[in-house]
């Protein structure tokens, strides 16, 4: 049985007939496509300038760039203690300071990127006490195996600091497995902590005579600390030269 079809008003499809012109004379009127078109645009640059941003900032790998490892970063490592009223001055000289563009290897990429975390301690240990922040990432990198050997990880030191109290409260240094029995190591809250000792460990006296020397001179800054006994192997010094000039750290020194 077929239900009966209620008839529809004629006021009613006038009514309905006028109202889809004018939404047809609307959408397909010229005003309403370049207002669409124009959206359309804005929405589209918006967008690609947001993936700009994600890809250029942050802290992660991405952010070290060819031309940029020498810009100052955001997030950098928090400067406490002696070292806080250089931490401005450190900042106020990287700002818009750009190395040359180069070709970096992988593995300088890894470098550069533990510079890039340590560059603000290191220039305001220089602005503190002298030291080249040049010579200073340059053993960093080079004692912790760009932050990656087991001292590093598990004590933050990144320096190879030992430890030679012989009252040390709870948790003040450890001894490692692959290490002689009686060489202690200390232990740091931070890694920044541990380049502030580093400064420390220099101020003393058999490193005297190096303080001596501009702190631009990187290579007889490199070799004094071999000849002084900060470390035995007897390449150490053309070590720090080879790294410092490989991966153009003497830009901070000059700074």
């Amino acid at each position: 049985m077929k239900q009966a079809q209620l008839p529809i008003p004629t006021g009613w499809k006038l009514l309905l007939n006028e109202l889809y012109q004018r939404v047809h004379k609307q959408v397909t009127s010229p005003w309403t496509k370049l207002v669409v078109l124009a959206c359309l645009t804005l929405l589209f640059t918006q967008r690609e300038f947001s993936f700009n941003v994600s890809i250029g900032g942050g802290d992660g790998w991405l952010s070290v760039k060819e031309t940029s490892v020498f810009n100052n970063s955001a997030g950098g490592p928090t400067i406490s203690g002696g070292a806080a009223g250089a931490e401005a001055v450190t900042e106020a000289k990287l700002t818009g300071y750009v190395a040359p563009a180069k070709e970096w290897t992988a593995r300088q990429k890894k470098q550069l990127a533990y510079v890039d975390r340590f560059k603000l301690v290191a220039l305001a240990e220089m602005e503190t006490h002298g030291i080249p922040a040049s010579i200073t990432l340059a053993q960093g990198l080079l004692e912790s195996g760009t932050g990656r050997s087991t001292l590093a990880r598990k004590n933050n030191n990144h320096f190879g600091i030992k430890c030679f109290s012989k009252k040390c409260r709870k948790g003040h240094c450890s001894n490692h497995s692959d290490d002689h029995h009686k060489d202690f190591f200390r232990n740091f809250e931070t890694p920044e902590e541990s380049y502030r000792e580093h400064s420390k460990v220099l101020m003393k006296s058999r490193y005297k005579s190096l303080f001596t020397l501009a702190k631009t001179d990187y290579k007889n800054w490199s070799h004094g600390l071999r000849k002084a006994g900060y470390a035995t192997d007897p390449r150490y010094g053309d070590k720090l030269v080879r790294m410092i000039e490989d991966l153009e750290l003497w830009r901070y020194d000059r700074l």
